[in-house]
């Protein structure tokens, strides 16, 4: 399929979000579009899906311009969407949720027999590995991802758009990914593939083209730099490293000592877990996703029972509630943002004070001090740049970026003690990934211990000054950010440090805590 896009503008009363947009996708295409969050990408793919109408322009398909209504408009013309965040019922099994909308049937009943043979046909075909019965609540997120992509398939669809696909996935199911792309491209499917991710741009894409600010500033090889690319996307130039001076270790501050959690079904999940975070040091936590590093968290912030020993500058946390914690001076970032994060149906604004609300500047008596709560706003909108036509508009409106901005924002709008942040940059674009890495680094620099939680291995290796490494719940090992790749790898998959360099000693290894180096 030839898609066309021809000076497509899209605006919200006075707000264009895109802006005379055009853009060609030839057969048989990868074709990436590239931008911040914010920059109007999934605007431009919703005009282009039929879930918006274009204020002005037009859409092409294979040379005949196509109006669209709705979303099934476009799925006849062949044009199929994986979304960021899945359109899928939880509770449904797999052959439930791509029968919806193109129900097949046998007299009154539907005929799911049918959907479960297609189901397994693109499942072969594609080395998906998807059961047609198994009930989508269970399946990890990465195969979640794959029934939306068949629910397209199973409708013939001829080019596929993916808005953020890998913003979710670990890195082993961001690698599947792209070679499914790859295949689909192969066998002639068209694609659409939404990204702020320079190294995947470059790895699959044929042609790239940069949005910002909702308008097209060129069209680039995959070719081109990383450098060029951030650039492009950003409008400055954007540093890819993250520049920080050595640690200045002043005393130990969170000291956890045989930290155990049991699962509700009697599993083990963190094992005797012991280790300290010092002030002014970032504590990296490495690990391949579902090794004990959620359940860690969650115990830190008195979300999930634990025994053994939780000190914050000697006040012990252990069977605290998540208020308490919160008030003795923690502060957390989760991983999805989305769920546990925010409220999306809530204002910017209200976002911006959610776990401050009992804070005198913002509350007198029972009622919130709604002028101090947009100030605020306007303070933090501007400290931490969040993309919003309005602090009363609601935050699920917003870009995933500018979410998380909201996030980080209200958590740093305090005095901590510890900050926590898991998954801090996860659907984050390049120029707010450096914003982001900057406060981080910021916070250590201000005497705060810092713990991140990341897959992203080369963010642990830009912001860690120490690497703690789980596996199976249990701790393997600290090292430090000069530890080859390699040794961490085996180290995460389950070698002790010692085992990982095959040697009882490690000139790379720093101290369990840095101030023994000190005594």
């Amino acid at each position: 399929m030839k898609l066309e896009l021809r000076g497509i503008t899209k605006k919200f009363e006075s707000f264009a979000a895109n802006r005379d947009v055009s853009l060609t996708v030839e057969p048989g295409q990868i074709h990436c579009l590239l931008g911040e969050n914010g920059a109007g990408k999934s605007t431009l793919m919703n005009v282009l899906y039929g879930l918006y109408r274009p204020t002005s322009g037009e859409i092409l398909v294979n040379g005949q311009p196509v109006e669209f209504t709705g979303p099934s408009d476009a799925l006849d013309q062949g044009i199929g969407m994986v979304h960021q965040h899945f359109m899928l019922v939880p509770v449904f099994t797999v052959a439930e949720n791509v029968a919806l909308g193109s129900e097949s049937r046998k007299g009154a009943s539907l005929d799911l027999e049918t959907t479960r043979r297609k189901i397994r046909e693109i499942s072969d075909q594609y080395g998906f590995a998807v059961d047609p019965d198994a009930v989508v609540e269970d399946l990890p997120v990465g195969v979640q991802q794959r029934v939306e992509i068949i629910k397209a398939l199973v409708r013939d669809a001829e080019l596929l758009i993916l808005d953020e696909p890998t913003a979710v996935l670990t890195p082993k199911e961001t690698d599947e990914l792209l070679a499914i792309m790859r295949q689909l491209k192969a066998d002639g499917t068209s694609i659409v593939f939404i990204s702020h991710k320079l190294r995947e741009v470059r790895e699959v894409s044929d042609v790239i083209t940069v949005i910002r600010r909702g308008e097209v500033v060129g069209s680039v090889s995959p070719e081109a730099s990383t450098s060029e690319l951030a650039a492009m996307m950003v409008g400055r130039e954007v540093s890819l490293s993250v520049d920080k001076e050595p640690a200045h270790v002043v005393q130990e501050t969170l000291v956890v000592r045989d930290l155990t959690v049991v699962g509700d079904n009697g599993v083990t999940l963190l094992d005797d877990l012991s280790l300290s975070v010092a002030q002014g040091e970032i504590l990296a936590i490495a690990g391949v996703q579902g090794n004990g590093q959620v359940e860690f968290v969650e115990a830190l912030l008195g979300l999930r029972k634990s025994s053994g020993s939780i000190q914050l500058e000697g006040r012990e946390l252990v069977g605290r509630s998540v208020r308490q914690v919160l008030d003795a001076g923690v502060g957390f970032v989760p991983e999805d943002r989305s769920h546990d994060g925010l409220v999306g149906a809530f204002s910017v604004a209200e976002n911006l004070v959610l776990d401050l609300y009992k804070d005198s500047r913002f509350r007198s008596g029972p009622s919130l001090k709604r002028r101090a709560i947009a100030s605020n706003a306007d303070h933090r909108i501007q400290e931490f740049d969040i993309r919003t036509g309005s602090p009363q508009s609601a935050a699920s409106t917003l870009s995933g970026g500018n979410q998380q901005k909201i996030v980080i924002a209200r958590e740093l709008s305090r005095p901590l003690k510890l900050f926590v942040a898991s998954q801090p940059t996860r659907g984050v674009d390049v120029g707010s990934i450096e914003f982001i890495h900057q406060r981080i680094v910021a916070e250590r620099d201000n005497g705060v211990p810092v713990i991140i939680v990341s897959t992203e291995l080369d963010e642990v290796y830009a912001l860690a000054d120490r690497i703690a490494v789980f596996f199976h719940g249990r701790l393997m090992g600290i090292v430090g950010p000069d530890t080859p790749r390699e040794v961490l790898g085996q180290m995460m998959a389950g070698a002790t440090e010692a085992e990982a360099h095959g040697t009882d000693t490690d000139a790379t290894s720093v101290p369990s805590t840095p101030w023994e180096e000190q005594a």
